[in-house]
């Protein structure tokens, strides 16, 4: 699918989670299958043939794209949950985000050290998100070698804040 017909398959809420803020809702493009099947299998090209131990997966909808990812890469998933949702032990980061704070969790040993993780959203805003969930990789010891987006809203400049490492990104909203 081309990427026009990739972002036809996504809603655009407006003020959504709170007056000003236009939200891309990628459920829509999650439950058409072409749309879904042309996302992943673009997302593990990307990364087919890198030296890969794991995929961290955002909740939520971060999941749904590390799964398959993992699944075909044959590679380890790592869970970046809100907090409560782990049953154990967890390492967080408190964060900022374009609509108010929040925070992130993953388990103390679901990182090994030296561990070669990719990060996975759904959507790349602030870039807010992506960075805490590194800043704990990092601290558990891992290494991020890069984040994968299936969406990108560029007039955000979250990319800035993920460097050094690379950013891959899908659709693009300039």
């Amino acid at each position: 699918m081309l990427m026009a017909e990739l972002k036809k398959s996504i809603r655009e809420v407006p003020d959504f989670p709170k007056p000003g803020i236009l939200f891309y809702d990628v459920s829509t493009l999650f439950r058409n299958r072409e749309a879904f099947a042309a996302v992943v299998s673009r997302l593990i090209e990307r990364f087919r043939g890198d030296r890969i131990d794991a995929i961290a997966g955002i909740e939520a909808r971060g999941f749904v794209l590390a799964g398959a990812m993992a699944y075909a890469l044959g590679t380890a998933v790592v869970m970046v949950r809100k907090p409560g949702k782990l049953p154990w032990r967890t390492a967080s980061e408190r964060y900022t985000l374009e609509y108010g704070e929040a925070v992130l969790e993953i388990h103390q040993d679901a990182v090994e050290p030296g561990q070669r993780i990719v990060i996975v959203d759904d959507v790349l805003a602030t870039g807010g998100t992506s960075a805490a969930a590194a800043r704990i990789i990092v601290r558990l010891g891992g290494k991020v070698e890069a984040f994968a987006f299936m969406v990108e809203l560029g007039f955000l400049g979250g990319r800035r804040g993920l460097a050094p490492a690379s950013v891959f990104s899908l659709i693009q909203y300039d």
